[in-house]
């Protein structure tokens, strides 16, 4: 079963990126992201990839550029999440074959992000839009557009943005700090997918 569940790993470092990718694996998280603001991030994704890459999807978030996405495709990165609605980077990413999350937050955003290609929406910040901005949001938006809340967000809140329309979400600092030990990390993880499933499942 695979979750809509992100891992957002930012910091992280390419001695803790396979360890850290293992235990989110192992918990049920399957999804997993390194921000291009961490420490020699091309490295920590091209490490998960040669080891991980069958089984989890991974790739790059904080993408700002095409040519951050070219940069992650070259390493193996197939997913490309980004703070912002750029045409370019979701045309670069789709183009491709790798999947676009881009961030959006007004009405105007997700339309056009969703015109230029992208696979899913990220809300972002989510907690300042909250659940009833995404209800209003769903409203108008097509049947089947993939919505993520990033920002803010926490097991704590699954349920209500859950009813509010949501279909998953992108987990950071409640899931990996740099620097925690991996158990540590394991240990979030499971209760993060715990939370996911009694909401879901």
């Amino acid at each position: 079963m695979s979750r809509n569940l992100i891992a957002i790993l930012r910091g992280i470092t390419p001695d803790d990126a396979v360890a850290t990718a293992a235990a989110l694996i192992e918990a049920g998280i399957d999804r997993i992201e390194v921000p291009l603001n961490s420490p020699r991030p091309f490295d920590s994704i091209e490490a998960m990839v040669d080891v991980h890459g069958d089984a989890a999807l991974i790739g790059a978030g904080t993408v700002l550029t095409p040519e951050d996405v070219a940069r992650v495709h070259s390493v193996g990165g197939k997913l490309i999440v980004s703070p912002n609605c750029d045409e370019a980077v979701i045309r670069t990413t789709v183009d491709a074959g790798m999947q676009s999350y881009p961030g959006v937050f007004s009405a105007t955003e997700c339309f056009n992000a969703l015109k230029w290609g992208a696979t899913g929406l990220k809300i972002f910040p989510a907690a300042q839009m909250g659940p009833a901005g995404l209800k209003a949001l769903r409203a108008v938006l097509p049947d089947g557009t993939q919505v993520y809340a990033v920002g803010g967000v926490g097991p704590t809140d699954f349920a209500a943005w859950h009813a509010a329309g949501i279909d998953g979400f992108g987990i950071g600092s409640s899931l990996y700090k740099p620097g925690n030990p991996v158990e540590v990390t394991a240990a979030n993880a499971a209760e993060t997918v715990a939370a996911y499933d009694e909401v879901w499942v």
